[in-house]
């Protein structure tokens, strides 16, 4: 591997901060969107599974699609660039239409929130795609590389907390502002404020990366053969992009940790003061306390889980291979689930779970980063076989599984309400508001599973693919090597 360093610190940390912007704009969308339908705006169960499940799927589709486009063109501003500054002023304005509540009647409803929200999909992948194929032609040395995908990713991560901050001040402070007794109205504006917010900052910070970073590794665009393989062939026939592919899919339940948090806030906790004798405002403002509180419970505990295995990941990832972080880790984490969901049994003791929510969190922020940096070891290896990098199909790959994943985990989510009969029309309304005390104690221990033994059961099946990777240890060296050589005998000079 190469020695020389090619990316300056303020050119990596332009790209971070649009990372954190990234992670801002999409934490805004899959952390509260299904709750935003489900408990705010109150569409049909039904509906919002179908809408998230196809659409979310469609958007899945998406991704390898805009990746050949993105391979096959590059302009004078680059491969990758032009497609965030496109991007970024639409998805900021779908962001923002997504969490507004016309006055309209259901049937009318349905059809907004859908075209709004398959709209925001496909822009959404136009600017994902290119963006995070960027630390692949930011460098082409292997461990600057990792740098830059472990520390972009964990500013990512900072990013996708800013919602969450918002969350909770508003949840403690706007009812109290409003003193209102109508839940319905309050989150309405709740969601609005946050929305407007987290697309400001964020636009302003994604959109930068396009001034501030430099596409360097370019290879020169080459016209296809006849008889030559596609780039879905090229893609399919990679066996470790393949298993890296499998290794995120089968991970897809750890979305729920913060997918499914709200849910678990509004009903299977509840800390705060007695709700007897309470007005109905004081209600209001105790119940919408205690969800922002303990939501933010949650994602502490994913935050500090996460962003501790990010801080420490670029370390571990220069002294192991990937495939033995990825199955460690997520045996931790899995273990961590069972203790957690065996308390959750017993007592349903919020406090005595924070630990191991904490623990089964770790997995998460390994993923994030070494699933990334892993597409790039896999697109090295498949420039050495084929002579064809294709960064965009490559990385649009990640995009699929993220999307899948989130398909998948908030189609669990609406599924639980179904499956427990849970009506969101009937726990919140203009004029009453129930709180998680009030319910079943199996269904909130349901809702609980949520968060507890599903993400846990995924991360054990998402480690059985890494038994098969096999770029690692001397084999990934050598590799590195031969590119290298490949590289010099073909004339390609890196930056």
């Amino acid at each position: 591997m190469s020695s020389k360093t090619y990316l300056p610190k303020k050119e990596m940390y332009s790209f971070c901060l649009a990372a954190m912007g990234q992670g801002m704009i999409y934490a805004m969308m899959s952390s509260y969107i299904s709750d935003y339908y489900l408990n705010v705006l109150q569409l049909t169960p039904m509906f919002v599974l179908l809408l998230m499940l196809l659409a979310r799927i469609w958007d899945a589709i998406n991704d390898p699609l805009m990746g050949m486009i993105v391979d096959r063109r590059t302009t004078k501003h680059g491969k990758m660039r032009p497609y965030i500054i496109y991007a970024a002023i639409p998805i900021g304005v779908l962001t923002v239409l997504m969490y507004l509540s016309p006055n309209l009647e259901k049937r009318e409803l349905m059809i907004y929130s859908a075209v709004v929200y398959v709209v925001w999909g496909m822009i959404y992948t136009m600017a994902d795609v290119p963006f995070w194929s960027l630390p692949n032609v930011l460098t082409p040395d292997a461990d600057e590389r990792g740098k830059v995908i472990s520390v972009g990713r964990t500013f990512n991560g900072v990013g996708s907390a800013v919602p969450e901050v918002l969350f909770l001040v508003i949840g403690l402070t706007l009812p109290k502002i409003l003193g209102t007794s109508d839940g319905l109205d309050y989150n309405k504006k709740k969601y609005l404020i946050m929305a407007i917010v987290t697309v400001v900052i964020g636009i302003i910070l994604y959109a930068s990366s396009y001034f501030r970073v430099k596409e360097r590794v370019v290879i020169p665009d080459r016209k296809p053969q006849p008889g030559e393989p596609s780039q879905l062939s090229r893609i399919f026939k990679c066996k470790p992009l393949m298993l890296v592919i499998a290794m995120g899919i089968l991970s897809s339940g750890r979305y729920m940790v913060q997918a499914a948090a709200v849910h678990v806030a509004r009903y299977a906790f509840y800390i705060g003061p007695d709700l007897n004798g309470l007005s109905d405002a004081e209600r209001v403002a105790a119940i919408e306390a205690s969800v922002s509180s303990v939501k933010t419970i949650f994602q502490v505990c994913a935050i500090v889980g996460m962003f501790g295995a990010m801080l420490f990941m670029p370390v571990l990832m220069k002294k192991y291979d990937y495939k033995k972080i990825v199955i460690v880790t997520c045996l931790l984490g899995f273990v961590a689930s069972i203790f957690t969901t065996l308390i959750g049994w017993f007592t349903m003791n919020l406090y005595i779970c924070i630990p191991f929510v904490l623990i089964s969190c770790v997995p998460l922020g390994v993923l994030n980063v070494i699933s990334y940096a892993m597409i790039g070891d896999c697109l090295d290896y498949m420039e050495l076989k084929t002579g064809f990098r294709d960064n965009g199909v490559g990385s649009a790959c990640q995009g699929f599984v993220n999307k899948l994943g989130n398909a998948l985990a908030t189609s669990g989510i609406v599924l639980m309400y179904m499956f427990i009969g849970l009506e969101p029309e009937k726990m919140y309304s203009s004029t009453a508001i129930v709180a998680a005390t009030d319910l079943a104690a199996g269904h909130r221990f349901a809702m609980f599973s949520l968060v507890s033994i599903v993400p846990g059961i995924s991360l054990l099946l998402c480690a059985i693919p890494m038994f098969f990777y096999k770029i690692s240890g001397d084999n990934k060296k050598r590799i590195l090597e031969e590119l290298a050589e490949k590289r010099k005998a073909e004339g390609i000079v890196i930056e």
